[in-house]
């Protein structure tokens, strides 16, 4: 299977895995109108699922290193492979309660605390579980970033000040959201080999993990997503029928945005090799200032913005920039 050699490589890597967790949330605004949240939602877990099977029988099969996708399914134990498909779970679950908090309490309440509990969360759990790196480097840098999140968040409270109201509900679930995204990562980690060139029999090769972890959020939406499709945020009540209504591009755009967020997790998955569990997630929770990014630049979010809160962004910008630097260092 493909494996890398260097630490430099492996942060090339994560830094793949902030652009793509970053920028497929704007596969969403290319579909039609019409096309809700929700339906769009089952094409991107498809095509998280179809990206993980075609890299576990191209990448994941090939080469001297590590073990055959399929070798390695047929050595695992249960419990390795039920941890990767419960820390799909946890992903799925986490990521459908951000977007109903965001719904109910809106971008700048919902999204720095779920993402920073996550951030902040998810670095202490994996670095526990497997401590690499200089921890006080490694939690300074996470700690820029958190603020940068927070700044971000605040500037889309001020252009959006008429919008601005409170909501327990939607503070609550960004809370558990959070708390679910720091953890989902830890299930997948654990079930893998500790050395992805001669791995272990009984555990996963970081292909076959990444299948297990697909299955598990494509299984769960079932649930999940059709709960939320029954009884939506907003909106009339969806229907499988009405999934099935959609046009070719708009599956194909769903799909597209499940492969954009895969690459980087499977990027991400493989870089935790060399970097560690907790300097790779670190890195790729960066993607929160990536999609900021997006906005300023491409989707000019910011236009109608005052100079203080474009001082703002670019103070974000900064802080995000020796975040990610000292994130790297760490190691």
């Amino acid at each position: 299977m493909f494996t890398i050699d260097t630490y430099s490589t492996a942060i090339i890597f994560c830094l793949i895995t902030m652009l793509c967790w970053g920028s497929w949330a704007n596969t969403q605004k290319l579909t039609s109108s019409s096309w809700r949240f929700e339906l769009f939602y089952w094409d991107y877990a498809f095509g998280i699922l179809l990206l993980s099977l075609i890299l576990a029988f191209t990448m994941g099969s090939y080469g001297s290193a590590g073990r055959p996708f399929l070798e390695d399914l047929q050595l695992a134990e249960p419990e390795y492979l039920f941890s990767a498909f419960v820390g799909g779970i946890l992903f799925n679950l986490a990521n459908i309660l951000l977007v109903a908090a965001i719904v109910i309490a809106g971008m700048a309440v919902a999204f720095p605390v779920g993402i920073g509990i996550a951030l902040i969360l998810g670095v202490v759990v994996n670095y526990l579980d497997n401590p690499q790196g200089n921890a006080t480097v490694l939690f300074a840098g996470v700690s820029l970033i958190a603020f940068a999140i927070i700044l971000n968040a605040n500037a889309y409270r001020q252009i959006n000040r008429e919008a601005a109201s409170f909501s327990g509900k939607g503070l609550a679930l960004a809370v558990v959201a959070g708390v679910l995204m720091g953890f989902f990562y830890k299930y997948v980690a654990i079930s893998m080999v500790s050395d992805f060139i001669n791995p272990e029999i009984g555990k996963l090769t970081p292909y076959t993990a990444l299948v297990l972890f697909a299955c598990g959020i494509v299984g769960s939406n079932f649930i999940f997503n059709g709960l939320l499709m029954r009884f939506p945020i907003s909106g009339e009540r969806l229907h499988m029928r009405d999934y099935l209504k959609g046009s070719i591009k708009d599956h194909g755009i769903g799909l597209l945005g499940g492969m954009i967020w895969h690459v980087g997790m499977s990027f991400n998955i493989i870089a935790s090799d060399l970097a560690g569990p907790a300097i790779s997630y670190g890195l790729g929770q960066g993607a929160t200032i990536v999609a900021a990014i997006w906005g300023i630049f491409i989707w000019k979010e910011f236009n109608a913005a005052s100079k203080k809160t474009f001082n703002q962004l670019y103070l974000m910008l900064v802080l995000y920039l020796i975040g990610i630097g000292l994130i790297i260092w760490a190691r």
